[in-house]
This record gives C-alpha cells, sequence and structure tokens, in this order.
C-alpha cells in the first residue's frame, strides 16, 4: 500500500500490488500509528497532517524501491497518553513477522532518539527493521525509553 495525499488531512491508501519497481517484494512491513491523548502540547504530532504524509509517501515509496512492501494502518482505538516523548515514540509500532518482530514501539527499535525528530526517528526504525533486523533486542529485554505501552518491551 502506498499513502496517497488526501483532501481535509485524511489519510487514503491505494495498494500497488505484490511487486516493487525492481519487480520483487522481499519484505513485508506494518507501520502502525496508535491514537494521541495529549497530557502535553510540546510532544503532539499531527498524524493525519500534510508534513507526516509527505513523509510518509517519502519513506514508502523509498522502501518499495528496496522490495520492503509497508502498510500504514491506523489504530484510533489504543490511546496512548503522551507526556513525553519516550511517549510519542510508542505510538508508532512497527511489525514485520517474517523477521519476528511484531508490534514494536518505535522507541524499543531504536532506543533513544538523539535529536527528538520523530519522523527521522520513525525513518531509522523501518530501516532498522527492515535491513538490520537482527540488532533489534528482543521483545523481552527492557528498553528503559519505553513506557508501559504494551509492546513487550
Amino acid at each position: 500500500m502506498v499513502l496517497l495525499r488526501g483532501t481535509a488531512s485524511a489519510l487514503r491508501y491505494c495498494d500497488y500490488g505484490e511487486t516493487s519497481v525492481t519487480g520483487k517484494i522481499t519484505k513485508k512491513m506494518v507501520i502502525t500509528i496508535l491514537e494521541q491523548q495529549r497530557i502535553r502540547n510540546d510532544w503532539y504530532i499531527d498524524f493525519d497532517g500534510q508534513p507526516f504524509q509527505d513523509f510518509l509517501e517519502g519513506i514508502i515509496g523509498e522502501m518499495e524501491r528496496l522490495g520492503v512492501h509497508v502498510t500504514v494502518v491506523r489504530n484510533r482505538d489504543a490511546v496512548i497518553s503522551i507526556g513525553s516523548y519516550a511517549d510519542l515514540l510508542n505510538v508508532v509500532r512497527i511489525s514485520s513477522p517474517q523477521d519476528g518482530h511484531s508490534n514494536q514501539c518505535v522507541g524499543h527499535i531504536i532506543g533513544k532518539s538523539r535529536g527528538l525528530d520523530i519522523m527521522e526517528d520513525i525513518g531509522a526504525a523501518v530501516r532498522r527493521v527492515a535491513f538490520a533486523p537482527e540488532t533489534i533486542a528482543p521483545s523481552s529485554e527492557f528498553r528503559k525509553v519505553c513506557h508501559n505501552c504494551g509492546c513487550g518491551c
């Protein structure tokens, strides 16, 4: 699935099929974005806004060219309270079942963020799961950055 620009900040998706630009899909990944409950406005991001849609278009296109089929899903039923940047990292989950990674938050995948830039951190997590999944700690390992988000860290 590839993210397309929608109207009124709505996310729309188009299924491009099972082949990439190279003609081969080697891996499938799912990015799940949970709902946010704002406690502090300084850590809020508009996941439906145009800047984030543009970011997703870029990362999905990049991954498709490299043979990774990325699907983006919104789960508005699961709500994470955002009181810190680490909580914001917990809102975005990445799954790659063939690598044994299921619904892990970005904070678990990348550890501590260097620049506190959510789009940069999501991109780093997607690339790490796609190309270096063996470097990600098992779900059972405790990660200080996570805050009881339910991902298993």
